[in-house]
């Protein structure tokens, strides 16, 4: 095989790489987003209302959304097969709840809890967090470290206690279908929240 041969290959070969790894560093990015919610997709709030938190699990995304009267509303989609979900939803400790016939959707700054009655059913992580007018952050952790020249150490315990107060809203059928999945969770292949139950 001629160098020249040989070179055109090597060029060839990069640029498919190359390309490859554009594409498979896009395929489980998350959408654009907005003070809104993500662009294109159902966890999203429509104005008036404005976004209080948002953000991604591993299967779903979702959007707490204030009306302009106040009140809530919970908007979830489960990126697999664009299932969507929409509930009241109140204030509750640190975060937001809504339910449905007897199951819950809690989201806090940290997570996404579906429960049935009182028993967890799954604990999502919630990643991509957005809280538009406070902070926002990624699926990153952070730690900090002292160090001390004296060789005596001590050690601090937190304790947090959490006090959960909920109302439970009638619940609401509307026969409005609602609209078919955004862009953003077409062909995903991610797990199930919006079960309605344990499977």
């Amino acid at each position: 095989m001629s160098t020249s041969r040989a070179l055109q290959l090597t060029v060839g070969f990069a640029a498919v790489g190359a390309a490859l790894l554009a594409v498979a560093g896009t395929a489980g990015a998350e959408p654009e987003t907005d003070s809104q919610g993500y662009l294109q997709s159902f966890a999203r709030c429509a104005a008036p209302a404005t976004a209080v938190i948002f953000g991604s699990t591993a299967t779903s995304r979702v959007a707490i959304c204030e009306e302009s009267d106040g009140s809530y509303e919970y908007r979830g989609v489960r990126v697999r097969d664009g299932a969507q979900l929409s509930l009241p939803a109140t204030r509750s400790g640190d975060g937001y709840v809504a339910f449905n016939d007897g199951q819950s959707y809690t989201v806090t700054s940290e997570s996404l809890v579906f429960s049935v009655g009182d028993d967890v059913v799954r604990t999502e992580d919630l990643t991509d967090v957005h809280e538009p007018g406070g902070t926002s952050s990624g699926s990153s952790t952070s730690s900090t470290a002292t160090t001390s020249a004296a060789t005596t150490t001590s050690a601090t315990t937190t304790v947090t206690t959490t006090t959960v107060t909920t109302t439970t809203l009638p619940t609401t059928t509307s026969t409005t279908p609602l609209p078919p999945p955004g862009p953003a969770e077409i062909g995903g292949q991610l797990g199930e929240v919006f079960s309605g139950g344990p499977r």
